[in-house]
């Protein structure tokens, strides 16, 4: 989960050279000079996308088209762009701001985030490719009953899509606002308004080529930024992380103090997880909730075969795990370089100015210059608008596709009508994720992404996994066990500290962890398999007896769909 990532703060403050903006954030936001390569490069950015919105426009006529590009994305681009769809803002500055803070401990984010990428190719990018057209429901109800299932399905996809819509809305508002100096408010619906147009007009087709060149920008900053924390240290890692020992001793920043003063060593783990429950709990839902999150699922129907989903997936594997990497290297070079620097530190308060997650920000800053700095804060928002354009398409596909087409009527639909109440769903979900984004504006919303990910894991992915390799798995195991999952996720997270406490205010959180994965995912496959178990109906074996048709067409591909249909 994602839960300990302050969302919000994220994408704030990126965009002005003076660090004085933390201080006060109004003032700055009227006295301090407005980063001008930033705006070019912002302006750079969405005139080209723009332009492949229109370009896919005029190439999307069907809805194999509009869900998954006609099919006809190669493995490596699929690949770049399902990076460009997973590496969110979240991870590029709060994992490198967790490692500045809590040192070794910030690994558990880099590891649990790529670990879940080995499930998802041995297990699951094949049989995806094989058995389904466009979302991951397709799946699921390929032997089990359509209506229910799909509904289920679709409530998973809509959950996970609009909790982490709102966190990402919130932060691509500040960013805006920060660059331009507008309202918060008409910062939000600018990003909306251009997450609709990908979507409505360009599709799978325009949103894949988004993520590609935000994937391509992201890795290229990133990569500089270690070269230059590398640099340092005239690119000797041993000599790099004693410099790292050393920054921690000369910060003038409250956290370091302490870890000296209790005499720890950042390269030490049990800074951030001190007890197993919490551990395990936390890597679950890191690594299931990545083979469960719908908009990274729904890309491997975009590739022309089982064949080229499995190369999407070690891609992308390989430029998020390199990701990772940079990431690791990118907060302890913070430690290196900014946190013994005054220009970066609030002096009298001991805190990083802008707060810790601008640890990497001030790291382009550090090795580049403004110049950079403008450079990584416009891709910092090319981050946000790949991935809100990923999730707002996996929400319109599971209310046109899913609800609308399969579960109200039954696939008999023209595709014409199917397209076009996708296209009426980009754009409702679009103005429920401005409303949302501009009501959220001043909460505290980092649990929204840990959520997001904790129902992918616990709703999402049991069913899923069950339904592509357990012969008894019946529709009213799934719907229980998926119920379950879904229902526990959101009331732990509410009675957890991070909700009940730093929230709503109370004192005390009535749940005493802040990830429930290890608990709710339980919940789901037993109750997936306690009333599968108990299900003898006639519609039971029935479901039972299509398993090994489904199973030939999931390790064969005979009877998939095509690049070019069924």
């Amino acid at each position: 989960m994602r839960s300990t990532l302050p969302t919000v703060s994220l994408t704030g403050s990126l965009l002005w050279s003076s660090p004085a903006w933390a201080a006060d954030p109004a003032a700055a936001s009227a006295e301090s000079p407005l980063n001008m390569t930033a705006i070019i490069m912002f302006f750079a950015f969405v005139a080209v996308t723009l332009g492949i919105t229109y370009w896919a426009a005029s190439r999307t006529k069907t809805t194999k088209d509009f869900y998954a590009a006609g099919g006809g994305i190669t493995g490596f681009q699929n690949g770049l762009a399902i990076a460009g769809d997973y590496m969110s803002a979240a991870s590029f500055l709060g994992i490198s701001a967790m490692v500045f803070a809590k040192g070794y401990d910030g690994l558990i984010y880099s590891i649990g985030f790529l670990v879940g990428w080995p499930v998802i190719l041995f297990l699951m990018a094949e049989q995806l490719r094989n058995l389904g057209r466009y979302t991951f429901a397709d799946i699921v109800s390929f032997r089990l009953s359509r209506v229910p299932i799909r509904t289920l399905s679709a409530l998973g996809t809509l959950f996970t899509v609009i909790l982490y819509l709102i966190a990402q809305m919130v932060g691509a508002g500040q960013l805006i606002r920060t660059l331009f100096g507008l309202p918060y408010e008409y910062a939000v619906i600018i990003v909306g308004t251009l997450m609709i147009l990908y979507v409505a007009f360009g599709g799978m087709l325009a949103t894949t080529w988004v993520q590609i060149i935000k994937a391509v920008l992201l890795l290229t900053g990133a990569t500089f930024i270690a070269l230059g924390a590398l640099h340092h240290a005239h690119y000797d890692f041993e000599a790099f992380f004693r410099s790292a020992m050393e920054g921690v001793k000369a910060s003038g920043l409250a956290d370091h103090k302490k870890v000296v003063a209790d005499n720890k060593d950042i390269f030490a783990p049990g800074g951030l997880v001190s007890d197993p429950i919490s551990a395990i709990s936390l890597g679950m839902a890191l690594m299931f909730g990545t083979a469960g999150l719908p908009h990274i699922l729904m890309r491997f129907f975009t590739v022309a075969n089982a064949k080229e989903a499995r190369k999407s997936v070690f891609y992308a594997t390989g430029f998020i795990g390199y990701f990772y990497i940079l990431t690791f290297i990118i907060g302890f070079g913070a430690v290196v370089l900014v946190a013994p620097n005054p220009h970066y530190v609030d002096a009298i308060k001991g805190t990083l100015m802008g707060g810790n997650n601008m640890a990497a920000i001030h790291m382009a800053h550090a090795t580049g210059g403004d110049l950079f700095l403008g450079f990584i804060s416009a891709v910092a928002f090319a981050t946000i608008l790949a991935v809100v354009s990923g999730l707002t398409l996996a929400g319109a596909s599971a209310v046109s596709h899913d609800i609308y087409a399969n579960a109200i009527r039954g696939g008999n639909v023209d595709e014409r009508v199917e397209m076009r109440i996708s296209k009426f769903s980009a754009l409702a979900l679009g103005i429920i994720a401005i409303y949302l984004g501009i009501q959220f504006e001043k909460q505290n919303v980092a649990f929204m992404v840990g959520l997001a990910f904790a129902i992918a894991a616990s709703a999402n992915f049991p069913i899923l996994i069950l339904s592509i390799y357990w012969k008894n798995l019946t529709t009213r195991g799934a719907l229980i066990g998926g119920s379950l999952g879904l229902i526990t996720t959101v009331t732990m997270v509410v009675l957890s500290k991070t909700v009940w406490v730093d929230v709503l205010g109370y004192k005390e959180a009535l749940f005493p962890y802040k990830d429930p994965a290890i608990f709710s995912m339980t919940l789901a496959f037993v109750g997936c398999w306690l009333f599968s178990k108990m299900d003898n109906s006639a519609q039971a074996r029935a479901e039972r007896a299509l398993f090994d048709p489904q199973n030939v067409r999931c390790e064969t591909g005979i009877g998939a769909v095509g690049a070019s249909g069924h």
